[in-house]
């Protein structure tokens, strides 16, 4: 069984696990812009999140009467994807409810992922269907770690809009705490160090941004979310790379004790209906790459 697949566009490569459909390289000439994962530090490299993003109170959820076993970020990452190539720059991988996700998330599913690759751009479109005769809460998002040395020079992070100048902080199991504390935002710029994930990610819940772009000495990445409201920052170890996380929808709170149709963010899809998310970077390379204000 075929579990790799490639995707060309110009000068830009793609490879591709149906596990998880997730993007295990992506380069355009001689750079990768994906880390390329480390076991000791994060060993994924940009999985998918479906049912949920962040983490679930007690490691379940609780729909109508029963309780389901979820993991952090949902299942899908750890599922075998079914993969459809449409030409050599485009692939889609689908995921369907089984006697497997029912056991986590009882409701009749498809989710898809379309990949498609450009010269030097790489666009996600997420088509949530839902199959079922019951309404359906779901969230769904991604989470790429894009390669980055630390010791190359300096990088920073630039939002489209002005933003709040602080996070929640993340309590004990992973949990949305109503506390915040302050981010260094100057402006819409945010520079970037190991030092600034040393206690836990950075969660820009409800940004009025949907594009953004991670500059370096290098070049700049240019992120477009129109679908995702909430922005997560992380990083693990001072590892040499930054996760830049679209999601629809956020974690529990702290204290939250209600069903999973209650979930703060939840998108609730009527039977037989369906939705897309779209995501696409875009890399500029050093000296096409016009620095941001």
């Amino acid at each position: 069984m075929i579990d790799s697949y490639e995707l060309h566009a110009g000068q830009a490569r793609a490879l591709f696990s149906a596990q998880g459909a997730e993007c295990r390289q992506w380069r355009v000439g001689a750079r990768d812009l994906l880390w390329s994962g480390d076991a000791a530090i994060w060993p994924a490299i940009a999985p998918v999140l479906f049912p949920t993003c962040g983490w679930s109170r007690d490691g379940h959820i609780r729909i109508h009467d029963a309780t389901y076993p979820m993991p952090v970020h949902g299942f899908a990452a750890g599922l075998s994807f079914t993969a459809e190539p449409l030409d050599e720059s485009s692939l889609r991988f689908t995921l369907q409810a089984d006697a497997h996700t029912r056991a986590h998330y009882p409701f009749e599913f498809r989710l898809a992922l379309n990949y498609r690759l450009e010269p030097s751009a790489l666009s996600v479109t997420f088509e949530i269907s839902n199959r079922g005769s019951a309404i359906m809460p779901y969230a769904v998002g991604l989470h790429p770690g894009f390669a980055l040395d630390w010791a190359a020079g300096a990088h920073r992070f630039v939002f489209d809009e002005a933003e709040r100048a602080e996070v929640p902080v993340i309590a004990p199991g992973g949990l949305f705490s109503a506390r915040r504390r302050p981010v260094p935002l100057k402006g819409r710029v945010l520079d970037l160090s190991p030092e600034l994930f040393a206690a836990e990610a950075l969660c820009f819940l409800d940004t009025r941004s949907r594009a953004f772009a991670l500059e370096g000495p290098s070049g700049r990445l240019r992120i477009e979310a129109p679908d995702f409201p909430h922005l997560i920052l992380w990083n693990r170890m001072g590892g040499p790379f930054l996760a830049v996380e679209s999601w629809t929808g956020t974690g529990d709170r702290e204290g939250f004790e209600g069903s999973f149709f209650e979930r703060p963010s939840m998108i609730h899809l009527e039977a037989g209906a369906s939705r897309q998310h779209h995501v696409r970077y875009a890399w500029e390379p050093l000296g096409r790459a016009q620095p941001s204000p």
